[in-house]
């Protein structure tokens, strides 16, 4: 008898060590040891990278919305989860056209890490309207990227990229007799299933980002391609999901060509206000400085929520929250800078490019740092790397 349990026990064993692990999508995965929950989130369900990786894919995986609360042109359009929408929290409202009917959807929101409120504040929203399979990735895109996540880019992207001619490669992943009926303009064609035979084509250096796009969301090329570039070493390897369906329904419509234009626009410096590197961003260095030697030469908008100030905000600045922006645009000075800042730099650079296309001659900047506000009216203050 022992000798058959032996015998039963090695071959249990024996088939564990060949058969693949299956591994089972968790309804919560948060784990408590680096996810505490703070005020203010939507706590009722976190989760982390494994859970969010595990509902990723394209086609994107039925009965999932994966919803980006990030601002579009500097925070989503350069780099996202595959698969996930934009609905940027302050356009909530506007955008709920994008949610899907029905209200038992699982729902995934995230924005900029730790420190952003967006997709607590979205997942509130989304819950008030109904919803009621709504989850939060606390950690977001920076503990994705972090970790190794697949990121995706917009089309909007794709023709900045063109336009201001910033080096990279996009590629066609379609068959041959596929693209020659249409791609990207700039783009070369190394289908998937000759990947192999055409990597002659790709660059030497191998830190050139790579664009990889295909037929759509339900075609998996590029997505097969990118891999395989990223096990030929490139290091930075996107896909444009939506891939050339979408572009040829975007490429060259008058509302993409005049925001491009406007968004070239910027301000000239005035007073001492340094430059950073984003484009209508002001160095933290030279904002303090001004701040504490004239306050009153610069109007300081706070564009968080009320809930948010409420906790404290920098003494002699104004709060006009970013969703009411659009409707107080005519209230801004035009004969002083008007400086935005948030808690992440992500809603404050929403807010500039907000104003640069609205606001007329108002002088618009904006603080790209994170900051902490206390009660008492100080802060601290430190430039995104």
């Amino acid at each position: 008898m022992r000798a058959r349990k032996l015998k039963l026990l090695i071959a249990v064993i024996a088939a564990l060590g060949t058969a693949p692990l299956v591994y089972p999508i968790p309804t919560f995965a948060a784990d408590a040891a680096s996810i505490q929950p703070r005020d203010g989130w939507y706590n009722k369900a976190l989760v982390d990278y494994d859970f969010v990786r595990q509902n990723v894919g394209i086609p994107p995986k039925k009965g999932v919305m994966i919803i980006d609360s990030r601002p579009a042109a500097r925070q989503y359009d350069p780099g996202h989860i595959p698969g996930a929408i934009n609905i940027p929290d302050s356009q909530f409202d506007k955008l709920v056209d994008k949610l899907p009917a029905d209200k038992a959807t699982l729902l995934l929101f995230y924005c900029g890490g730790l420190e952003c409120m967006l997709s607590h504040n979205s997942a509130f929203k989304a819950e008030k309207l109904g919803y009621t399979n709504i989850k939060v990735y606390p950690a977001g895109s920076p503990d994705w990227k972090a970790k190794g996540g697949p990121v995706s880019v917009s089309a909007a992207y794709l023709k900045k990229l063109a336009e201001d001619k910033t080096p990279h490669v996009l590629i066609d992943a379609r068959p041959k007799r596929v693209a020659d009926k249409g791609m990207i303009p700039n783009a070369i064609n190394i289908s998937d299933t000759e990947f192999d035979k055409h990597v002659d084509k790709l660059p030497a250096d191998k830190a050139t980002p790579l664009i990889y796009y295909c037929g759509g969301l339900e075609c998996v090329l590029s997505d097969k391609s990118a891999e395989k570039a990223r096990k030929l070493g490139y290091t930075n390897v996107l896909t444009y999901p939506p891939g050339y369906p979408e572009w040829e329904k975007l490429h060259g419509t008058p509302a993409a060509a005049a925001a491009t234009a406007a968004a070239a626009v910027s301000p000239a410096p005035t007073l001492v206000l340094v430059p950073g590197k984003e484009k209508g961003s002001v160095t933290v260095e030279s904002f303090q400085a001004l701040w504490q030697a004239s306050p009153g030469s610069i109007m300081l908008v706070d564009v968080r929520d009320p809930k948010e100030v409420s906790a404290g905000m920098i003494k002699g600045s104004v709060n006009i929250p970013m969703n009411e922006l659009e409707k107080k645009v005519g209230t801004l000075p035009t004969d002083k800078p008007v400086v935005f800042l948030c808690g992440t730099g992500a809603r404050a650079g929403e807010a500039y490019d907000t104003v640069k296309l609205l606001g007329g001659k108002v002088l618009a900047w904006f603080i790209d740092a994170d900051t902490k506000f206390n009660a008492d009216g100080s802060y601290t203050m430190v430039a995104k790397k």
